[in-house]
């Protein structure tokens, strides 16, 4: 994977906002990640997801995003104590917000820390800014689109104080296991983008991906595990529906926690 290190730094308005004529037959603010963005060749983890908005999160999109939110297109550096209006920001980078409940309840609880919430679900991010204006979150950005690409190209090298990543797709197929987020090359990418003292947790309901995620984070020479193996789980951590989903069909939720070295 390369880096765009020359690309400038911005502070994230009008040029890199999200357009709000999603497409000819549907003129309401939000998109899934657009094509054009992302012709690399590349095994990814995701499907863009647009599904339908209530009347409240199309309006929270509208009345919003402009403010808190980007696209993801892989052009700019971005300046995170320029947009958080914070001077050395601490941002913690959570990868699938799903709905962002959990991202919101979680933001609400470290009003001190700075959270940058990626994902490609429209009426998420919808739903979430709306929480952001009910609950003054001023703590809490957002970003439509690719992950790896806002990390190997958006985000600058040791600028990140954590990585959240919570139930991401399991990919359960044997012959789909190369979609899995959580790979050596993955956490190569990410670890770079994380400061000394910075924690990576990880949580999922599905025992193999729990496997593999302990065998490709203890794999990183720049990570050490906080427990012996799984960590307990942590009572700040909000329940999420996909963890909902998978107790009620009797799976066991593991959580991974390590540290950057």
């Amino acid at each position: 994977m390369t880096s765009q290190t020359a690309a400038p730094a911005i502070t994230p308005g009008a040029d890199a906002r999200l357009d709000v004529r999603a497409a000819a037959d549907d003129a309401r603010p939000g998109s899934p990640v657009s094509p054009e963005l992302h012709r690399e060749r590349r095994i990814r983890s995701f499907h863009p997801r647009k599904g339908r908005m209530s009347t409240a999160q199309h309006d929270a999109l509208a009345r919003s995003w402009d403010g808190y939110g980007i696209r993801v297109d892989g052009k700019r550096r971005l300046d995170l104590d320029e947009w958080f209006g914070r001077a050395d920001a601490r941002v913690v980078l959570e990868i699938g917000f799903g709905m962002g409940d959990a991202t919101a309840t979680m933001a609400a609880a470290e009003p001190d820390r700075c959270v940058l919430a990626v994902d490609v679900h429209t009426p998420g991010h919808g739903n979430l800014l709306r929480r952001i204006e009910s609950d003054g979150l001023d703590n809490l950005r957002l970003a439509e689109g690719d992950a790896v690409v806002l990390l190997r190209d958006q985000l600058a090298p040791q600028s990140l104080d954590g990585l959240r990543i919570f139930f991401p797709d399991p990919w359960p197929k044997a012959r789909h296991h190369k979609r899995r987020l959580i790979q050596p090359e993955f956490i190569a990418l990410a670890v770079s983008r994380l400061r000394p003292g910075a924690t990576v947790h990880c949580a999922t309901d599905w025992e193999p991906y729990a496997e593999q995620m302990l065998e490709v984070l203890s794999g990183s020479a720049e990570l050490e595990n906080l427990h012996t193996d799984y960590a307990p789980r942590p009572d700040w951590r909000p329940v999420t529906k996909f963890e909902r989903q998978g107790l009620a069909k009797g799976h066991v939720v593991r959580d991974v926690l390590f540290r950057r070295v």
